[in-house]
């Protein structure tokens, strides 16, 4: 590209001033005297290379956003001219998060850690590395209350079934139940017994927890006394997460040891131990009872044997929905297991980085992921596959999400302290 006579002296007189305001002295008379700079520059070029340096940057962001948006409209525009997925559009049970987020709720002043829907109300909590917790609302975005207690990060969060209670857990080693009965979140009592950081809390029921810790060890309390009534050993790393199963029988837990044990919680001991990740275990979920039949067609799909799971009869749906996990983990993968036969069925593979979280979609067909990649993906189970991705979901890693009961709605975390609430459709 050749530059006016004008256009290069004005170029010349702001690398001038650059150098000169910069402290390159010997650079600017240098400068000065090769490229016959005359005078001093005018007002024009004071910090003109920082201005135009920066301006370019924000215009590259706003050309990336917009270059993704169009990609969501062309494939909006492709889905529209296939009537099999503009059934599926028509159907809310089939619906998954789109771009762009319907609110992003800035507050928290670190890392994301743990987002969850509240069962009944129009609420989200969210859990950071600052010690809080943060109440919205979901629907106008706007900020409730800040729940103060714990000293260390805020791991996990969890709501009991009935929604009357939100349990949390922390790197302070102590567990808290907060009462979201009377709506002023007050904190009923707090639960000591972990040895290190406690990474994840779940409801078993309204009346007993679970979690998970870094002392390797796994146990349930009951709510109204505070007592832990059993432990759980066997890993031999810091358990990540341990997931109530949907019949209540069974345990799902993950580890940085790399395995995905199940545990028969009648007997307290290991029922399966699965072994095929690389790489810390950072999540693991149990498949829901709408799962099961498109779990099923994903096995055919694959050139799986559907025989076992043929049976499909209401009675046993939960039980059915229980033979079935999927954990993800930092070697990039997800896999669903069969944990009756202690096989893995298959393996979903797309994401370039660590996967952080996994959540079964209410309607049964697709499989929700977060990761460091910041992305995050819909997965189709039943053809087994990435179906959907939403790139740059965050400017940092996404740490953490959850769907609504209802499908309709997903809340992401992200190192980048925001956190994002999408509109399902």
């Amino acid at each position: 590209m050749v530059l006016s006579e004008k256009q290069r002296d004005d170029l010349n007189k702001a690398v001038a001033d650059y150098l000169k305001q910069n402290g390159y002295h010997e650079s600017y008379k240098s400068f000065k005297q090769e490229s016959e700079v005359e005078g001093e520059g005018d007002a024009k070029h004071v910090n003109i290379l920082e201005k135009k340096w920066t301006s370019i940057v924000r215009l590259q962001k706003k050309i990336n956003d917009l270059t993704a948006q169009l990609s969501n409209v062309k494939e909006e525009v492709i889905e529209v001219a296939n009537p099999t997925a503009l059934a599926r559009r028509k159907d809310p049970s089939q619906w998954i998060p789109r771009a762009p987020f319907a609110h992003s709720l800035p507050g928290h002043r670190l890392p994301i850690t743990a987002t969850i829907f509240h069962p009944n109300f129009v609420i989200v909590a969210t859990a950071s590395e600052d010690t809080t917790i943060k109440i919205w609302d979901y629907e106008s975005g706007e900020f409730e209350k800040t729940l103060k207690g714990h000293t260390d990060s805020v791991n996990s969060i969890a709501f009991s079934p009935d929604g009357k209670i939100l349990a949390s857990s922390s790197a302070d080693m102590t567990i808290k139940i907060w009462d979201f009965s009377s709506g002023d979140y007050e904190c009923l009592k707090t639960l000591h017994g972990h040895d290190h950081t406690i990474s994840s809390v779940k409801f078993l029921s309204n009346e007993l927890i679970v979690s998970a810790s870094r002392d390797k060890s796994i146990k349930i309390w009951q709510v109204e006394t505070g007592y832990c009534t059993a432990t759980l050993k066997g890993h031999l790393d810091w358990v990540r997460k341990a997931i109530p199963s949907p019949c209540g029988k069974m345990l799902a837990s993950c580890s940085n040891d790399q395995s995905v044990k199940i545990w028969d919680l009648e007997k307290k001991e290991i029922k399966s131990d699965l072994r095929e990740h690389s790489h810390v275990v950072e999540d693991v979920v149990w498949s829901n009872s709408n799962a099961v039949n498109y779990i099923t067609k994903g096995i055919a799909n694959t050139g799986g044997d559907t025989k076992p799971y043929e049976s499909t009869s209401e009675s046993n749906s939960k039980d059915l929905a229980s033979r079935f996990v999927v954990s993800c983990a930092r070697d990039k993968s997800i896999k669903l297991w069969d944990v009756v036969t202690n096989t893995l069925i298959f393996d979903l593979l797309s994401h370039d980085n660590w996967v952080r979280e996994i959540k079964f979609h209410p309607g049964g067909r697709w499989l929700i992921s977060a990761s460091d990649d910041r992305s995050i993906k819909t997965w189709d189970l039943e053809n087994v596959r990435a179906h959907k991705t939403l790139s740059d979901a965050h400017e940092h890693f996404v740490a953490c999400l959850d769907i609504h009961k209802k499908g309709n709605k997903v809340v992401s975390g992200s190192v980048d302290t925001k956190i994002n609430v999408w509109d399902c459709r």
